[in-house]
């Protein structure tokens, strides 16, 4: 708990940081090797899930804004005035995205959202080397749509 703690420096996120770690211990436990240190195992799934959910956070806030300047709409702030260029270039992308073919457009979607390739490939029922080449063709696709 002190860990967890120390890493996320709230109690409920810390409480949620042990429940995820605990759980992927328990599904991955057949990955164990039993003559090794449980705690460091333990550890060290604790800290790639704090770093990877610390990483996946900052890729949605990113792209989604829920500050108050921006919920209440007339507040204005010079760090979320977008100038017309982005704006269009934003909502060309998401048309070419949204073109591609549904076998590569969902897992590089996924992909784009956060999900880590095992996650995406068990969602779609795919192998990770299939995933991770769809993920490929749909950047080579839309490289060459941009240029």
């Amino acid at each position: 708990m002190r860990l967890a703690l120390k890493l996320t420096s709230d109690a409920e996120d810390a409480k949620d940081l042990m429940q995820d770690t605990f759980l992927k211990a328990l599904k991955n436990c057949d990955k164990f090797v039993s003559d090794s240190n449980f705690k460091g195992w333990i550890v060290t799934i604790m800290k790639n899930t704090f770093i990877n959910n610390y990483h996946r956070s900052l890729r949605y806030s990113a792209f989604c804004d829920h500050s108050k300047s921006h919920q209440q709409g007339n507040e204005t702030s010079a760090a979320y005035i977008e100038d017309p260029y982005s704006v269009f270039f934003s909502k060309e992308l998401r048309k070419m995205i949204d073109s591609l073919d549904e076998d590569i457009r969902m897992p590089f979607k996924m992909h784009q959202e956060g999900f880590k390739y095992k996650e995406i490939a068990d969602a779609l029922r795919l192998n990770i080397g299939t995933v991770k080449s769809r993920i490929f063709f749909a950047r080579r696709k839309l490289i060459k749509q941009l240029n």
